[in-house]
């Protein structure tokens, strides 16, 4: 296992790791893997932007060509064909 050593660590933000571990009951080290451990897994898992989903899904049937940016733009009623 690695380790990692945190150096000028603010005295406050100690003193609450260690009371969240007492609540949690588990050691002042064990909580801080786990606060790192779901942070990074956060990270990981974080939904892309709206953008990016839009661009991925339809790569897929072909639309590779950039979308015009709307934003700030006022709305306007759709154009409906029938």
């Amino acid at each position: 296992m690695a380790q990692l050593l945190v150096r000028n660590l603010d005295e406050h933000v100690k003193t609450k790791l260690q009371r969240r571990a007492r609540r949690h009951g588990r050691s002042t080290e064990a909580e801080v893997r786990e606060i790192l451990g779901v942070a990074v897994h956060d990270e990981a898992t974080a939904p892309r932007r709206l953008g990016s989903r839009f661009k991925a899904r339809f790569a897929r049937i072909g639309l590779d060509a950039d979308i015009e940016e709307l934003r700030g733009q006022p709305a306007r009623p759709a154009a409906l064909r029938s």
